[in-house]
């Protein structure tokens, strides 16, 4: 049994994990060309040749807020076509949710003095934690976040969790 995270984008990030959360794969998926419809159909098709039976999925939820909303619309829509048409179930993990589960808020500071982390800043304190948490590390802050989305898949499987702000996640998931 595998857990695997999927952190939709144009370089989507993909992660599976053993059942003892040891990396199996850790990889950007780009697909072919740089050119619609053939890099969606093609990264979409790469997403799913990566995945085995019995795979216990968890993918990030939509962009609400991104620039690229019509590339992401369609990749999102995409992934979760080619997942339910080949019998896999799998759990849907908001943005927001997957920097929750390593206790990164979007906010830094001190009360009162608090700044709102955006673009790579955001993603930094990410990768940070999630060094901190697991003590991985990946160039891809995309294959990053599928890290995390891979974790939460495995925790949701497990129904365990080592920090309450984790089991917060897996409740809004309805788990726990």
């Amino acid at each position: 049994m595998r857990f695997v995270g999927i952190d939709p984008a144009s370089k989507t990030g993909f992660v599976a994990l053993d059942g003892n959360g040891n990396i199996l794969k850790a990889k950007e998926l780009t697909g072919i060309s740089d050119k619609d419809p053939k890099r969606m159909v093609t990264l979409i098709n790469e997403v799913t040749t990566h995945l085995m039976a019995k795979d216990i999925i968890a993918i990030e939820g939509f962009p609400f807020s991104t620039q690229k909303a019509m590339f992401a619309g369609g990749l999102h829509h995409g992934i979760r076509n080619d997942l339910y048409k080949l019998g896999f179930k799998y759990y849907e993990v908001a943005p927001n949710a997957v920097k929750k589960y390593v206790n990164v808020t979007g906010w830094e500071g001190e009360p009162g003095n608090k700044k709102r982390l955006k673009g790579a800043a955001k993603k930094r304190v990410v990768m940070q934690a999630v060094k901190e948490h697991y003590g991985f590390i990946h160039s891809s802050d995309n294959v990053v976040d599928a890290y995390i989305i891979a974790q939460i898949a495995r925790a949701c499987y497990l129904r365990k969790v080592q920090h309450s702000y984790q089991a917060e996640v897996l409740k809004k998931l309805g788990i726990g």
